[in-house]
């Protein structure tokens, strides 16, 4: 049985912390464009293109879902930004994901620790944490389906599958 909801989890590419720029503003490194390039060839050759994209709008994240997105073949005027992915907590997190329109069969989240790191065990408890203690490092990819409308969706929910894809 297909699971209503698919949901992905982009964090950013590596960001470049060598620039005079606010965290808000600072860009990816050549390696972030590469691995964001890489993650959206991979989300093609898988057919995992989601319907619906929403970015935090800090640079080093909207870069990621362009790329990502021209990868895709999708037009990146697609991209929707929502300020509260940057810095979200997990409240943030989920309230944005309650008030997705329940027509969304596949959504991709692109945004930053530690609010993704907490939706994800949110939603997958048991999961386990790396040696390094980085659950979702950068260019990170976690694809979660879940048997639930957008709306009813309080974490701890019931997961049919969770996977670390990076």
């Amino acid at each position: 049985m297909k699971p209503q909801k698919e949901l992905l989890l982009l964090r950013h590419g590596k960001s470049d912390w060598n620039t005079d720029s606010t965290d808000y503003y600072r860009p990816l490194t050549q390696r972030g464009k590469h691995n964001a390039q890489q993650m959206g060839e991979w989300l093609l050759r898988q057919q995992l293109q989601p319907d619906l994209i929403i970015s935090s709008p800090a640079l080093r994240a909207l870069s990621t879902a362009e790329i990502s997105c021209e990868a895709m073949d999708i037009p990146i005027q697609s991209i929707q930004t929502d300020e509260i992915i940057y810095e979200a907590s997990l409240s943030n997190l989920i309230q944005l994901l309650a008030n997705i329109p329940n027509e969304i069969e596949r959504l991709l989240l692109v945004g930053h620790n530690p609010g993704f790191e907490q939706l994800l065990s949110s939603f997958v408890p048991t999961i386990a944490m790396p040696e390094d203690f980085k659950l979702m490092p950068t260019s990170a990819l976690a694809y979660l389906q879940v048997d639930s409308q957008w709306s009813v969706l309080k974490g701890n929910h019931k997961i049919q599958r969770a996977k670390d894809l990076a």
